[in-house]
């Protein structure tokens, strides 16, 4: 979810600067709602527009299925049928932004004139794969995005403003959801995300928990995100929170529609913190092993919380970082107060 946000404000500076041209986007399935509207009629029915601003068509790319079944024919007919999709568009140019070995197969699936990527991508293998090999010098991975795609299609681009699908059965959900849980229209809610992409990036669920206690005893409601019904993580937070906090399973386009009319969001380098920041949400962000000058939230209100010992470390540890353990709560409360003060 950060990949495709973070990606975002560099190709809604190439659509500003070129209206015209067809741009297509390759997308595991989870995330499409950042880029489109759900269709009873499929992808292929919509026309640019509010229910799919940005780009011209979406191809999704299950991966996740594909590692669940990584031998079997379905996989591979899905492989095949991608490919012959993607080549009958005849592409002039491929982009991978993310740099992953994962992403640069994909791409040079597409069989574009031109592969572009970055010098140093993340997995270093995928640099194989490219043609084009574009050397970055911002810190931040959305201004990065920007020095990529502008070199690959020869003119500079800045971050522009993303602009995320309007869907209005999500809009109604958060409306009802709204009006069952809130007082008044005057009550304000603040979003908790607790979860991370793994462990080491991941606070305390006891100690969001005492932040969602705080709030609620200052007259916010505090929400906490979950994927599904049953998540054990958010159980946990609202048990650590006395009952006051309230688990809200939603998917992409609802947390989205509901992300718009958050007075705050908290939470860690996660797919949530990202989206907040992308719709000027104010956000109180908890970094360890990432490092925020690449990863931070990005051209919103924040207060980004980081101890002095956590160093950049991208390895998949299941407990949380000891420099992400010494954040301590009293922090992120009157990080969060500041915000709310300060943004209304």
């Amino acid at each position: 979810m950060g990949d495709v946000l973070h990606a975002m404000p560099a190709v809604t500076a190439l659509r500003q600067r070129h209206p015209d041209w067809f741009i297509g986007w390759a997308i595991d399935p989870v995330w499409s709602e950042l880029l489109h509207t759900a269709s009873e009629c499929g992808v292929d029915s919509l026309v640019r527009g509010a229910a799919m601003p940005l780009i011209d068509r979406c191809y999704p790319v299950p991966t996740r299925d594909w590692k669940r079944r990584p031998f079997s024919l379905e996989t591979l007919d899905e492989i095949r049928s991608l490919r012959r999709q993607l080549r009958a568009e005849q592409f002039d140019l491929c982009v991978d932004l993310q740099g992953a070995i994962r992403s640069s197969t994909i791409g040079w699936l597409a069989g574009a004139t031109k592969f572009t990527g970055p010098a140093h991508p993340r997995e270093k293998q995928a640099r194989w794969l490219y043609g084009q090999h574009i050397e970055t010098r911002a810190a931040h991975v959305i201004e990065q995005a920007c020095e990529i795609l502008g070199a690959a299609v020869g003119g500079p681009l800045a971050p522009a403003k993303i602009e995320l699908p309007l869907d209005h059965a999500a809009e109604a959900w958060r409306d009802d959801l709204l009006s069952s849980l809130l007082s008044s229209t005057a009550q304000k809610f603040v979003i908790i995300a607790p979860a991370a992409g793994w462990g080491a990036k991941q606070w305390p669920a006891e100690r969001y928990g005492a932040v969602a206690a705080q709030l609620a005893q200052a007259g916010y409601v505090p929400l906490v995100n979950a994927v599904f019904a049953g998540d054990i993580l958010a159980d946990a937070v609202v048990d650590a929170s006395g009952g006051t906090a309230v688990v809200v399973p939603c998917t992409v386009a609802q947390l989205t529609a509901l992300t718009r009319h958050a007075s705050l969001v908290i939470a860690g380098d996660t797919g949530p913190l990202h989206l907040a920041a992308a719709l000027d949400r104010p956000v109180v962000a908890l970094f360890g092993p990432t490092d925020p000058a690449r990863n931070g939230p990005y051209g919103t209100a924040s207060h980004v919380l980081r101890h002095p010992s956590s160093r950049k470390d991208h390895t998949r540890y299941a407990e949380t970082e000891e420099g992400l353990m010494h954040v301590e709560t009293d922090a992120v409360v009157a990080a969060a107060f500041d915000l709310l003060r300060a943004t209304g």
